[in-house]
């Protein structure tokens, strides 16, 4: 070994030893007579001290030495001089007097600053991405990632799962977004998929009989990024047989319970999680994934609203749409002109998502002020007193009221919340806000292709009391599905399965795939179903997006070693790219590329 102790491990138990470190140069400092380096590894780091005096040889290198300069270093441990103390790193009681220094490897100037946390424009930081993982943020993500994978092995070790390995060549199948097709040398004109995940495969090994099954799995998907996907990511897969919802639920909350408080200071807002049904997220907070750090839900006023004189409330209600107020509280207390603005600025939001318009009103800061705000004329004081009382509006809140269809205003509701919570600073960033969302539909009707979708995947079995309504009313049918949201990002998802052919069946028939297409999609799963599968369930947590929470980074990229761009592109090895006409050749494979347009 070309040290024998870790930059970041010396202490004062360490005092009076000699020691050989190795490590990047992280600061470099010239005093004359002395130069001290900051010298780092991934274990963190430590001060250096060469003497020209006593090392003359060494400090003449440690004068060339700049950063990240690759150097070992030879020298004693000693206690820093009282008063000289670092307390903002580990081994800042004591420091490293050299003996000798040798140089392992010169380094150019990096494009960016590695030893500062400074904000460096992303695609720089992704081209030069093995710089960038020198950082310390970076490598306190990828140690923090590294620490929740082993604890999540260990935790399924111990409650008797097993870590089983699917291919990563399959076949092709619909599961909600495109495949990456891999062509096949061997079979002209025939391709392999890359997994979006090991669904199928997971039940079969139910179906194996091998009952508890876990996998750190690779999946992917070709579909438009934003900060929370990647085209490669990373899943916990998991799949229990004999098992009810329950069983899968109480297994991974108390996972997730043990993940926050062993492995970071983050604090938990509710335990046990709080259970929320589809219909009441969507009706209280737009989305099935609400961030319950702050409040902000949305209240039903619609039998108040039909009372006033607003005609565009009490159309809505008459043609069966909701009316809904969202209380914001202390935003009144703003000036006549600041509050229009305010308004006005919510207003155009809405109006992005589809609503065509937001009324608002204001409650006096003091008893006995009048109540002003685009609709406070059509609403007596009768009313204005009924709609203060249901949303238990303060003095100084405003009311921001909405009205349209089902689901415009899920979507009004979902962009106001959010937007409101970023400019009040609602969401505190230090608390972990869980909780389940359960009873989807199982179908969602598609006008377009005038069919049955799934709401989740073709293998979520129904609610039992509801499937006698498949035949009468797939829209009424509850699926068992259970979704773990936590900040505002579903954290995971997964549902109690279809195990018996004629129901499976049963469904492909209700989304439009007739029987011939679908033995020749899924008949390996249709045939094992024949052969005793058992009763299963499982669920699919994202290790990206809950290592992103746990590490409060803005998304996903932060806590990927190498992730791919905003548009899909590794911009360090420059990926995709363009092939070699002979590979091409090799794979039965001609392209037929769009003409370039040709310059005016």
């Amino acid at each position: 070994m070309l040290k024998t102790h870790h930059c970041g491990s010396l202490r004062q138990e360490h005092v009076g030893q000699q020691v050989t470190v190795a490590g990047w140069v992280h600061n470099w400092r010239d005093q004359g007579g002395l130069v001290f380096l900051d010298l780092r590894d991934r274990s963190g780091v430590l001060q250096v001290a060469i003497d020209r005096e006593k090392q003359p040889e060494a400090h003449a290198l440690a004068t060339q030495a700049r950063s990240e300069w690759v150097l070992q270093i030879v020298g004693t441990v000693v206690r820093r001089p009282a008063g000289m103390e670092n307390p903002n790193i580990a081994t800042g009681e004591v420091e490293l007097h050299a003996s000798a220094v040798s140089v392992l490897n010169r380094a150019k100037t990096p494009p960016f600053y590695i030893n500062r946390d400074d904000r460096v424009e992303e695609s720089l930081r992704l081209r030069y991405r093995y710089l960038d993982l020198r950082r310390e943020r970076m490598q306190r993500n990828l140690i923090l990632r590294h620490r929740v994978i082993k604890f999540i092995r260990d935790f399924l070790d111990a409650e008797g799962f097993l870590e089983i390995e699917t291919p990563i060549l399959f076949k092709t199948t619909p599961e909600g977004a495109r495949d990456y097709l891999v062509p096949s040398r061997v079979h002209p004109g025939k391709f392999y998929a890359l997994p979006q995940s090991p669904q199928q495969l997971k039940q079969l090994l139910m179906v194996a009989g091998y009952e508890r099954y876990f996998q750190i799995a690779r999946c992917f998907r070709d579909e438009d990024q934003r900060g929370d996907r990647q085209p490669e990511f990373t899943q916990l897969d998991m799949e229990m047989s004999f098992v009810e919802r329950e069983d899968v639920l109480q297994l991974i909350e108390r996972m997730m319970i043990e993940i926050v408080e062993t492995l970071t200071d983050r604090q938990l807002l509710a335990k046990p999680f709080p259970r929320l049904t589809y219909q009441e997220v969507m009706e209280r907070f737009g989305s099935d994934k609400p961030d319950l750090r702050y409040d902000l839900a949305a209240i039903d006023v619609s039998e108040i609203a039909t009372q006033s004189d607003f005609a565009v409330f009490k159309d809505a209600v008459t043609a069966g749409n909701p009316v809904k107020a969202i209380r914001v509280p202390g935003a009144g207390n703003q000036s006549g002109g600041q509050l229009r603005k305010f308004h006005s600025a919510y207003e155009e939001r809405v109006r992005a998502v589809g609503g065509k318009g937001l009324g608002y009103l204001v409650l006096p800061a003091e008893a006995g002020g009048e109540v002003k705000g685009s609709v406070a004329k059509f609403f007596s004081p009768e009313l204005q007193a009924l709609l203060f009382e249901a949303t238990q509006a303060q003095p100084g809140d405003v009311l921001f009221l909405l009205a349209e269809a089902r689901p415009v205003i899920y979507g009004m509701i979902d962009v106001l919340r959010r937007s409101l919570a970023e400019e009040f600073n609602l969401a505190d960033p230090n608390t972990m806000a869980f909780c389940w969302t359960l009873d989807f539909p199982l179908m969602e009707w598609n006008p377009d292709e005038n069919r049955w979708d799934p709401s989740h995947h073709l293998f979520t079995a129904p609610v039992p009391e509801d499937e006698h309504l498949l035949d009468s009313a797939p829209g009424q049918v509850r699926g068992q599905q259970y979704d773990l949201v936590c900040n505002g990002y579903e954290v995971a998802g997964g549902s109690i399965r279809i195990h018996r052919q004629e129901l499976q069946e049963k469904i492909f028939g209700l989304i439009g795939l007739d029987m011939v297409d679908a033995k020749e999609r899924f008949g390996h799963m249709l045939e094992a179903f024949t052969y005793g599968a058992p009763p299963h369930g499982g669920i699919a947590p994202g290790i990206d997006r809950l290592v992103m929470l746990l590490a409060g980074e803005p998304n996903i990229r932060e806590v990927i070693a190498f992730p791919k761009s905003q548009m899909a592109i590794d911009l360090m090895v420059s990926a995709p790219s363009e092939v070699y006409p002979e590979q091409l050749e090799e794979l039965s494979i001609q392209l037929a590329l769009a003409d370039e347009a040709e310059p005016e």
